[in-house]
């Protein structure tokens, strides 16, 4: 008989933790975790594709973004100034993403 996925166990065990924990305020906020699992996202692209034109712009703005969304639910900071240090940052990993300095994406065989 084949072994079934287990994808559908590992979702019920991680849905019923996180609803678990979010019933008893353990869990912080709903955009506390988003903004996490964004940077989270971006530090793990930065891992696992490494340096290269692709990654240099696409992980440090997902941490970027993370860092927004967090700044913004915690009323640090508005939207406006948020929105306008993003173009600046993205702006600044575009031209850095068209230096000699960073390789081009290395794809495996």
């Amino acid at each position: 008989m084949p072994q079934t996925s287990l994808a559908f166990p590992l979702f019920l065990i991680l849905f019923g933790a996180v609803w678990f924990l979010k019933t008893t305020g353990i869990l912080p906020a709903t955009a506390t975790l988003i903004a996490i699992g964004v940077a989270v996202a971006g530090v793990a692209v930065l891992i696992m594709d490494g340096i290269n034109k692709q990654s240099i712009i696409s992980g440090p703005i997902l941490i970027y973004i993370g860092a927004a969304i967090y700044l913004r639910t915690e009323y640090w900071f508005n939207y406006s100034p948020l929105v306008a240090l993003g173009m600046m940052v993205l702006g600044f990993l575009l031209l850095l993403s068209r230096s000699d300095m960073v390789p081009y994406k290395q794809y495996k065989k």
